[in-house]
Protein backbone atom coordinates (compact mmCIF):
# COMPACT_ATOMS: atom_id res chain seq x y z
CA UNK A 1 0.00 0.00 0.00
CA UNK A 2 1.48 3.37 -1.01
CA UNK A 3 2.21 6.40 1.60
CA UNK A 4 -0.90 8.23 0.09
CA UNK A 5 -3.45 5.77 1.09
CA UNK A 6 -1.78 4.80 4.24
CA UNK A 7 -2.49 8.76 5.07
CA UNK A 8 -5.65 8.87 3.74
CA UNK A 9 -6.51 5.76 6.17
CA UNK A 10 -8.72 4.05 3.75
CA UNK A 11 -8.33 0.48 2.24
CA UNK A 12 -10.60 0.21 -0.83
CA UNK A 13 -8.92 -1.63 -3.27
CA UNK A 14 -7.45 -0.06 -6.78
CA UNK A 15 -6.64 -0.88 -10.02
CA UNK A 16 -4.28 -0.14 -13.07
CA UNK A 17 -5.13 -0.82 -16.41
CA UNK A 18 -2.77 -1.04 -18.69
CA UNK A 19 -3.72 -1.09 -22.47
CA UNK A 20 -1.58 -2.68 -25.36
CA UNK A 21 -3.25 -1.63 -28.42
CA UNK A 22 -3.65 -4.46 -31.03
CA UNK A 23 -1.47 -6.85 -29.66
CA UNK A 24 -2.62 -10.20 -30.44
CA UNK A 25 -2.35 -12.52 -27.42
CA UNK A 26 -0.40 -14.96 -29.63
CA UNK A 27 2.42 -13.02 -29.99
CA UNK A 28 3.05 -12.50 -26.52
CA UNK A 29 2.18 -16.59 -25.23
CA UNK A 30 4.05 -17.98 -27.94
CA UNK A 31 7.36 -16.33 -27.24
CA UNK A 32 7.10 -16.69 -23.36
CA UNK A 33 10.97 -16.68 -23.30
CA UNK A 34 10.81 -13.48 -25.30
CA UNK A 35 8.62 -11.49 -23.30
CA UNK A 36 9.31 -12.94 -19.51
CA UNK A 37 7.04 -10.37 -17.91
CA UNK A 38 4.27 -11.24 -19.93
CA UNK A 39 4.60 -14.94 -18.78
CA UNK A 40 4.84 -13.95 -15.17
CA UNK A 41 1.38 -12.54 -15.16
CA UNK A 42 -0.45 -15.64 -16.93
CA UNK A 43 1.59 -17.81 -14.20
CA UNK A 44 0.71 -15.73 -11.60
CA UNK A 45 -2.75 -14.25 -12.30
CA UNK A 46 -4.66 -14.98 -15.34
CA UNK A 47 -3.92 -15.09 -18.55
CA UNK A 48 -6.32 -15.69 -22.36
CA UNK A 49 -7.15 -14.86 -25.44
CA UNK A 50 -10.89 -12.83 -25.71
CA UNK A 51 -12.57 -11.53 -28.43
CA UNK A 52 -13.14 -7.99 -29.77
CA UNK A 53 -16.29 -6.50 -30.78
CA UNK A 54 -17.90 -6.10 -34.27
CA UNK A 55 -16.59 -4.02 -35.42
CA UNK A 56 -12.87 -4.45 -34.25
CA UNK A 57 -11.98 -0.98 -35.06
CA UNK A 58 -9.92 1.02 -32.45
CA UNK A 59 -12.55 4.25 -32.87
CA UNK A 60 -15.29 1.54 -31.89
CA UNK A 61 -13.13 -0.14 -29.50
CA UNK A 62 -11.97 1.67 -27.01
CA UNK A 63 -15.34 3.46 -26.27
CA UNK A 64 -16.88 -0.52 -25.72
CA UNK A 65 -14.09 -1.61 -23.66
CA UNK A 66 -14.18 1.89 -21.32
CA UNK A 67 -18.14 1.38 -21.00
CA UNK A 68 -18.81 -2.59 -21.32
CA UNK A 69 -21.58 -1.66 -23.57
CA UNK A 70 -21.70 -2.00 -27.84
CA UNK A 71 -21.18 0.39 -30.25
CA UNK A 72 -25.42 0.73 -29.88
CA UNK A 73 -25.01 2.01 -26.32
CA UNK A 74 -21.84 4.02 -27.35
CA UNK A 75 -23.12 5.98 -30.56
CA UNK A 76 -19.74 4.72 -32.07
CA UNK A 77 -19.35 2.29 -34.60
CA UNK A 78 -15.25 3.36 -36.04
CA UNK A 79 -13.15 5.77 -37.15
CA UNK A 80 -15.88 7.33 -39.40
CA UNK A 81 -19.84 7.60 -38.51
CA UNK A 82 -22.21 9.17 -40.35
CA UNK A 83 -25.17 11.87 -39.15
CA UNK A 84 -29.06 10.33 -38.82
CA UNK A 85 -30.93 11.49 -41.75
CA UNK A 86 -28.16 12.63 -43.88
CA UNK A 87 -24.90 10.94 -46.02
CA UNK A 88 -22.86 13.58 -43.80
CA UNK A 89 -19.76 11.51 -41.87
CA UNK A 90 -17.68 12.56 -38.99
CA UNK A 91 -15.02 11.56 -36.80
CA UNK A 92 -16.35 10.34 -33.60
CA UNK A 93 -14.30 11.99 -31.06
CA UNK A 94 -15.12 11.72 -26.85
CA UNK A 95 -17.88 14.10 -26.31
CA UNK A 96 -19.60 11.24 -29.07
CA UNK A 97 -19.63 8.53 -26.95
CA UNK A 98 -22.81 8.77 -25.81
CA UNK A 99 -22.62 6.06 -22.34
CA UNK A 100 -20.53 6.36 -19.32
CA UNK A 101 -16.93 5.44 -18.98
CA UNK A 102 -15.51 3.43 -16.28
CA UNK A 103 -13.64 6.13 -15.20
CA UNK A 104 -17.10 8.42 -14.82
CA UNK A 105 -18.63 5.70 -12.49
CA UNK A 106 -15.10 5.60 -10.48
CA UNK A 107 -15.48 9.40 -9.70
CA UNK A 108 -19.32 9.26 -8.95
CA UNK A 109 -18.08 6.53 -6.84
CA UNK A 110 -15.88 9.37 -4.79
CA UNK A 111 -13.09 8.19 -6.05
CA UNK A 112 -10.18 9.43 -8.04
CA UNK A 113 -8.89 8.57 -11.75
CA UNK A 114 -6.22 8.96 -13.92
CA UNK A 115 -6.71 8.57 -17.33
CA UNK A 116 -3.93 8.47 -20.03
CA UNK A 117 -4.15 8.14 -24.02
CA UNK A 118 -7.41 6.67 -24.13
CA UNK A 119 -8.29 6.69 -27.98
CA UNK A 120 -11.72 8.52 -28.50
CA UNK A 121 -11.24 10.83 -25.72
CA UNK A 122 -10.50 14.24 -27.03
CA UNK A 123 -11.17 17.25 -25.75
CA UNK A 124 -10.09 15.69 -22.15
CA UNK A 125 -12.66 15.59 -19.25
CA UNK A 126 -12.73 17.84 -16.53
CA UNK A 127 -14.45 15.93 -14.22
CA UNK A 128 -11.37 13.45 -13.70
CA UNK A 129 -8.57 13.72 -11.54
CA UNK A 130 -5.99 14.17 -14.50
CA UNK A 131 -6.74 12.73 -18.31
CA UNK A 132 -4.41 13.28 -21.31
CA UNK A 133 -6.39 12.63 -23.95
CA UNK A 134 -5.74 10.05 -26.90
CA UNK A 135 -5.64 9.21 -30.73
CA UNK A 136 -7.27 11.84 -32.91
CA UNK A 137 -5.98 15.05 -30.47
CA UNK A 138 -4.70 17.68 -32.27
CA UNK A 139 -1.86 18.51 -29.62
CA UNK A 140 -0.69 17.73 -26.47
CA UNK A 141 -1.64 21.67 -25.37
CA UNK A 142 -5.22 21.03 -26.07
CA UNK A 143 -5.35 17.16 -24.67
CA UNK A 144 -3.66 17.52 -21.08
CA UNK A 145 -5.90 18.30 -17.93
CA UNK A 146 -5.16 19.94 -16.00
CA UNK A 147 -2.36 22.47 -16.92
CA UNK A 148 0.19 20.49 -14.45
CA UNK A 149 -0.18 17.63 -16.23
CA UNK A 150 0.70 19.29 -19.67
CA UNK A 151 3.71 20.68 -18.27
CA UNK A 152 5.42 17.88 -16.92
CA UNK A 153 4.73 16.16 -20.54
CA UNK A 154 5.63 18.66 -22.30
CA UNK A 155 9.44 18.09 -20.08
CA UNK A 156 9.62 14.95 -21.65
CA UNK A 157 8.62 15.41 -24.89
CA UNK A 158 5.74 13.51 -24.71
CA UNK A 159 3.54 12.71 -27.65
CA UNK A 160 0.16 12.01 -28.65
CA UNK A 161 1.25 9.66 -30.76
CA UNK A 162 3.41 8.43 -33.55
CA UNK A 163 4.14 9.91 -36.91
CA UNK A 164 2.52 7.59 -39.11
CA UNK A 165 3.70 8.98 -42.37
CA UNK A 166 7.05 7.88 -41.70
CA UNK A 167 6.02 4.08 -42.13
CA UNK A 168 4.77 4.70 -45.08
CA UNK A 169 8.46 4.89 -46.53
CA UNK A 170 10.56 1.88 -48.09
CA UNK A 171 13.14 2.16 -45.51
CA UNK A 172 11.04 1.65 -42.01
CA UNK A 173 14.33 2.88 -39.43
CA UNK A 174 12.72 6.38 -39.24
CA UNK A 175 9.39 5.31 -38.02
CA UNK A 176 11.19 2.65 -35.99
CA UNK A 177 12.93 5.35 -34.30
CA UNK A 178 9.79 7.43 -33.77
CA UNK A 179 8.37 4.48 -32.65
CA UNK A 180 10.68 4.38 -29.70
CA UNK A 181 10.59 7.43 -28.51
CA UNK A 182 6.97 7.59 -28.68
CA UNK A 183 6.71 4.66 -25.80
CA UNK A 184 9.78 5.43 -23.91
CA UNK A 185 8.11 9.10 -22.99
CA UNK A 186 4.71 7.26 -22.22
CA UNK A 187 6.48 4.95 -20.49
CA UNK A 188 7.74 7.75 -18.24
CA UNK A 189 4.50 9.44 -18.01
CA UNK A 190 2.89 6.44 -16.86
CA UNK A 191 5.67 5.38 -14.46
CA UNK A 192 5.65 8.76 -13.08
CA UNK A 193 1.56 9.29 -12.37
CA UNK A 194 1.58 5.36 -11.06
CA UNK A 195 4.23 6.29 -8.47
CA UNK A 196 2.26 10.06 -7.28
CA UNK A 197 -0.03 6.35 -5.66
CA UNK A 198 -3.03 9.43 -5.40
CA UNK A 199 -5.42 7.81 -7.60
CA UNK A 200 -7.74 4.92 -7.35
CA UNK A 201 -8.15 3.93 -11.34
CA UNK A 202 -5.16 4.35 -13.41
CA UNK A 203 -5.73 3.46 -16.92
CA UNK A 204 -3.20 4.02 -19.44
CA UNK A 205 -3.12 3.06 -23.37
CA UNK A 206 0.29 2.32 -25.01
CA UNK A 207 -1.14 3.22 -28.59
CA UNK A 208 2.25 2.86 -30.54
CA UNK A 209 1.72 -1.51 -30.52
CA UNK A 210 -0.81 -0.74 -33.00
CA UNK A 211 1.06 1.57 -34.94
CA UNK A 212 4.28 -0.82 -34.93
CA UNK A 213 1.92 -3.47 -35.69
CA UNK A 214 0.11 -1.70 -39.07
CA UNK A 215 3.31 -1.21 -40.25
CA UNK A 216 5.95 -4.39 -39.21
CA UNK A 217 3.23 -7.02 -38.65
CA UNK A 218 4.15 -9.28 -41.62
CA UNK A 219 7.72 -8.94 -40.96
CA UNK A 220 7.17 -10.77 -37.61
CA UNK A 221 4.69 -13.25 -38.75
CA UNK A 222 6.61 -14.37 -42.13
CA UNK A 223 10.00 -13.35 -41.39
CA UNK A 224 10.43 -10.58 -43.14
CA UNK A 225 13.17 -7.77 -43.63
CA UNK A 226 12.07 -5.95 -40.18
CA UNK A 227 11.47 -9.16 -37.88
CA UNK A 228 14.07 -8.53 -35.13
CA UNK A 229 13.28 -5.27 -35.38
CA UNK A 230 9.68 -5.88 -34.22
CA UNK A 231 10.62 -8.14 -31.74
CA UNK A 232 13.42 -5.69 -29.78
CA UNK A 233 10.15 -3.67 -29.97
CA UNK A 234 8.01 -5.88 -27.81
CA UNK A 235 10.83 -6.91 -25.67
CA UNK A 236 10.77 -3.03 -24.43
CA UNK A 237 7.39 -3.22 -24.21
CA UNK A 238 7.34 -6.20 -22.23
CA UNK A 239 10.09 -5.01 -20.17
CA UNK A 240 7.61 -1.48 -19.42
CA UNK A 241 5.04 -3.75 -18.45
CA UNK A 242 7.55 -5.37 -15.98
CA UNK A 243 8.87 -2.01 -14.48
CA UNK A 244 4.99 -0.72 -13.77
CA UNK A 245 3.83 -3.75 -12.08
CA UNK A 246 6.70 -3.65 -9.75
CA UNK A 247 6.02 0.56 -9.15
CA UNK A 248 2.50 -0.72 -8.46
CA UNK A 249 1.20 -0.40 -4.55
CA UNK A 250 0.20 -3.67 -2.97
CA UNK A 251 -3.27 -2.88 -3.01
CA UNK A 252 -3.21 -2.47 -6.82
CA UNK A 253 -4.42 -4.69 -9.38
CA UNK A 254 -3.12 -4.81 -12.82
CA UNK A 255 -4.72 -5.64 -16.43
CA UNK A 256 -3.42 -5.92 -19.28
CA UNK A 257 -5.06 -5.71 -22.39
CA UNK A 258 -5.58 -5.18 -26.20
CA UNK A 259 -8.48 -3.96 -27.74
CA UNK A 260 -8.19 -6.18 -30.88
CA UNK A 261 -5.80 -8.54 -32.44
CA UNK A 262 -3.99 -8.54 -35.67
CA UNK A 263 -2.80 -10.71 -38.72
CA UNK A 264 -1.12 -10.24 -41.96
CA UNK A 265 -1.99 -8.27 -44.59
CA UNK A 266 -2.41 -9.59 -48.19
CA UNK A 267 -4.68 -7.52 -49.83
CA UNK A 268 -6.75 -4.48 -49.16
CA UNK A 269 -10.15 -4.59 -50.51
CA UNK A 270 -12.28 -1.75 -51.70
CA UNK A 271 -15.50 -2.53 -51.10
CA UNK A 272 -17.24 0.44 -52.44
CA UNK A 273 -15.62 -0.09 -56.01
CA UNK A 274 -16.93 -3.71 -55.53
CA UNK A 275 -20.48 -2.63 -54.90
CA UNK A 276 -20.35 -0.74 -57.74
CA UNK A 277 -18.93 -2.93 -60.14
CA UNK A 278 -21.30 -5.34 -58.88
CA UNK A 279 -24.27 -2.89 -59.72
CA UNK A 280 -25.28 -2.09 -56.17
CA UNK A 281 -23.79 1.11 -55.65
CA UNK A 282 -23.69 4.42 -58.84
CA UNK A 283 -21.96 7.97 -58.58
CA UNK A 284 -23.25 11.47 -59.90
CA UNK A 285 -19.96 12.12 -60.83
CA UNK A 286 -17.25 11.00 -62.36
CA UNK A 287 -15.03 11.66 -59.71
CA UNK A 288 -16.59 10.71 -56.28
CA UNK A 289 -14.68 11.99 -53.38
CA UNK A 290 -17.67 11.35 -50.51
CA UNK A 291 -20.92 9.58 -49.73
CA UNK A 292 -22.60 12.34 -50.49
CA UNK A 293 -22.05 12.00 -54.28
CA UNK A 294 -24.04 8.33 -54.76
CA UNK A 295 -26.42 8.48 -56.83
CA UNK A 296 -30.61 7.73 -55.98
CA UNK A 297 -30.20 4.09 -57.92
CA UNK A 298 -27.76 3.31 -55.13
CA UNK A 299 -28.81 -0.09 -53.29
CA UNK A 300 -25.67 -0.18 -50.81
CA UNK A 301 -22.86 1.83 -49.53
CA UNK A 302 -19.70 1.11 -47.15
CA UNK A 303 -17.92 1.94 -44.28
CA UNK A 304 -14.31 1.15 -43.00
CA UNK A 305 -13.49 -1.50 -41.73
CA UNK A 306 -16.39 -3.87 -43.57
CA UNK A 307 -19.43 -1.54 -42.47
CA UNK A 308 -22.47 -1.96 -45.32
CA UNK A 309 -25.50 0.13 -45.35
CA UNK A 310 -28.46 -0.69 -47.70
CA UNK A 311 -29.96 2.67 -49.14
CA UNK A 312 -32.88 2.59 -47.77
CA UNK A 313 -35.95 4.66 -48.54
CA UNK A 314 -37.49 6.74 -45.52
CA UNK A 315 -33.67 6.72 -43.73
CA UNK A 316 -31.37 7.71 -46.39
CA UNK A 317 -32.19 10.96 -48.27
CA UNK A 318 -31.83 9.55 -52.05
CA UNK A 319 -32.98 6.12 -50.64
CA UNK A 320 -34.14 3.69 -53.49
CA UNK A 321 -34.64 0.16 -51.55
CA UNK A 322 -38.69 0.15 -50.25
CA UNK A 323 -38.88 -1.23 -46.44
CA UNK A 324 -41.00 -3.83 -47.53
CA UNK A 325 -37.68 -5.16 -49.90
CA UNK A 326 -35.07 -3.83 -47.03
CA UNK A 327 -34.36 -7.81 -46.00
CA UNK A 328 -34.76 -9.19 -49.44
CA UNK A 329 -32.06 -7.06 -50.43
CA UNK A 330 -30.15 -7.11 -47.01
CA UNK A 331 -29.91 -11.01 -47.56
CA UNK A 332 -28.57 -10.80 -51.19
CA UNK A 333 -25.85 -8.83 -50.60
CA UNK A 334 -24.88 -10.93 -47.36
CA UNK A 335 -24.94 -13.86 -49.87
CA UNK A 336 -22.76 -11.87 -52.33
CA UNK A 337 -20.24 -11.00 -49.55
CA UNK A 338 -20.18 -14.48 -48.57
CA UNK A 339 -19.09 -15.73 -52.38
CA UNK A 340 -16.55 -13.18 -52.79
CA UNK A 341 -12.97 -14.79 -53.41
CA UNK A 342 -9.75 -12.78 -53.79
CA UNK A 343 -7.05 -13.35 -56.12
CA UNK A 344 -5.59 -16.31 -54.42
CA UNK A 345 -8.91 -18.18 -54.67
CA UNK A 346 -9.24 -17.74 -51.05
CA UNK A 347 -12.99 -16.21 -49.42
CA UNK A 348 -12.77 -12.74 -48.86
CA UNK A 349 -15.20 -12.64 -45.84
CA UNK A 350 -15.25 -15.04 -42.77
CA UNK A 351 -18.47 -14.54 -42.15
CA UNK A 352 -21.00 -11.30 -42.37
CA UNK A 353 -22.98 -10.48 -38.89
CA UNK A 354 -26.51 -8.72 -39.27
CA UNK A 355 -27.36 -5.37 -37.50
CA UNK A 356 -29.83 -6.54 -34.80
CA UNK A 357 -26.66 -9.58 -33.89
CA UNK A 358 -24.54 -7.18 -32.77
CA UNK A 359 -26.27 -3.56 -31.73
CA UNK A 360 -28.77 -2.48 -29.76
CA UNK A 361 -29.11 0.20 -27.70
CA UNK A 362 -30.68 3.99 -27.75
CA UNK A 363 -28.11 5.22 -30.36
CA UNK A 364 -28.36 1.96 -33.10
CA UNK A 365 -30.18 4.45 -35.70
CA UNK A 366 -26.87 4.47 -37.72
CA UNK A 367 -25.80 0.81 -37.25
CA UNK A 368 -24.36 -0.43 -40.01
CA UNK A 369 -27.16 -2.90 -41.64
CA UNK A 370 -24.15 -5.77 -42.33
CA UNK A 371 -20.61 -6.15 -41.00
CA UNK A 372 -17.96 -8.09 -42.44
CA UNK A 373 -15.73 -10.25 -40.61
CA UNK A 374 -12.61 -11.20 -43.26
CA UNK A 375 -10.28 -13.84 -43.52
CA UNK A 376 -6.85 -13.23 -41.93
CA UNK A 377 -5.20 -11.24 -45.19
CA UNK A 378 -7.82 -8.77 -46.28
CA UNK A 379 -8.32 -5.63 -44.71
CA UNK A 380 -11.33 -4.38 -45.52
CA UNK A 381 -11.54 -0.93 -46.95
CA UNK A 382 -14.20 1.65 -48.44
CA UNK A 383 -12.98 4.61 -50.85
CA UNK A 384 -15.38 6.66 -53.46
CA UNK A 385 -12.61 6.96 -56.31
CA UNK A 386 -14.55 5.43 -59.07
CA UNK A 387 -11.14 3.97 -60.96
CA UNK A 388 -9.62 2.33 -58.02
CA UNK A 389 -8.55 -1.58 -57.95
CA UNK A 390 -10.58 -3.87 -55.25
CA UNK A 391 -7.81 -5.44 -54.96
CA UNK A 392 -4.89 -3.32 -53.89
CA UNK A 393 -1.84 -3.44 -51.50
CA UNK A 394 -0.52 -0.43 -49.77
CA UNK A 395 2.27 0.65 -46.59
CA UNK A 396 0.59 -1.30 -44.02
CA UNK A 397 1.41 -4.98 -43.95
CA UNK A 398 -0.43 -6.09 -40.81
CA UNK A 399 -4.66 -5.55 -40.29
CA UNK A 400 -6.33 -5.93 -37.43
CA UNK A 401 -8.21 -8.98 -36.02
CA UNK A 402 -11.52 -10.08 -34.36
CA UNK A 403 -9.97 -12.95 -32.39
CA UNK A 404 -6.97 -13.45 -31.15
CA UNK A 405 -7.30 -10.24 -28.70
CA UNK A 406 -5.00 -10.24 -25.32
CA UNK A 407 -6.18 -9.97 -21.35
CA UNK A 408 -4.31 -10.35 -18.57
CA UNK A 409 -5.16 -9.91 -14.99
CA UNK A 410 -3.18 -10.12 -12.13
CA UNK A 411 -5.45 -11.77 -9.46
CA UNK A 412 -5.23 -15.87 -9.19
CA UNK A 413 -9.29 -15.52 -8.63
CA UNK A 414 -10.21 -14.42 -12.15
CA UNK A 415 -11.67 -16.71 -14.82
CA UNK A 416 -11.38 -15.14 -17.94
CA UNK A 417 -13.22 -18.59 -20.17
CA UNK A 418 -15.50 -16.72 -23.11
CA UNK A 419 -14.60 -13.27 -22.29
CA UNK A 420 -14.70 -9.98 -24.40
CA UNK A 421 -13.94 -6.55 -24.40
CA UNK A 422 -17.20 -5.96 -22.63
CA UNK A 423 -16.05 -7.67 -19.65
CA UNK A 424 -13.65 -5.60 -18.69
CA UNK A 425 -15.36 -2.32 -17.31
CA UNK A 426 -17.43 -4.32 -14.78
CA UNK A 427 -14.07 -6.62 -14.15
CA UNK A 428 -12.94 -3.34 -12.80
CA UNK A 429 -15.54 -1.96 -11.00
CA UNK A 430 -15.80 -5.38 -9.36
CA UNK A 431 -11.82 -5.40 -8.05
CA UNK A 432 -12.60 -2.16 -7.15
CA UNK A 433 -15.99 -2.50 -4.86
CA UNK A 434 -17.73 0.19 -6.98
CA UNK A 435 -21.49 -0.99 -6.80
CA UNK A 436 -23.45 -0.93 -10.23
CA UNK A 437 -26.35 -2.78 -11.82
CA UNK A 438 -25.85 -5.83 -13.72
CA UNK A 439 -27.99 -5.11 -16.52
CA UNK A 440 -25.82 -2.14 -16.90
CA UNK A 441 -23.52 -3.97 -19.25
CA UNK A 442 -23.44 -5.84 -22.07
CA UNK A 443 -20.37 -7.72 -20.32
CA UNK A 444 -19.99 -9.41 -17.14
CA UNK A 445 -17.07 -9.36 -14.26
CA UNK A 446 -14.29 -12.07 -14.60
CA UNK A 447 -13.48 -12.12 -10.99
Amino acid sequence: MGLFDRLRGDGDPRVAFIGIDGVPYSLLSEHEELFPNFAALADEGTASEISSIVPPESSACWPSLTTGMNPGETGVYGFQDREVGTYDTYVPMGREVQADRVWDRVQEAGRQSTVLNVPVTFPPQRNVQRMVSGFLSPGLDKAAYPDDVRDHLESIDYRIDVDPKLGHEDDKAAFIEDAHATVDARFEAFEHYIEEDDWDLFFGVFMTTDRVNHFLFKDYERDGEYRDEFLDFYKKIDDYIGRLREAMPEDVTLIVASDHGFTSLDYEVHFNEWLREQGWLSFETDDPEELGDIASDTKAYSFIPGRFYINLEGREPRGSVPEDEYDAVRDELKADLEALEGPDGRAVVERVVEKEDAFRGDHDDIAPDLVAIPNKGFDLKSGFKADSEIFDTGPRNGMHSFDDTALYIDHPEASIGDADLFDITPTILDLMDVEYSRGDFDGASLV
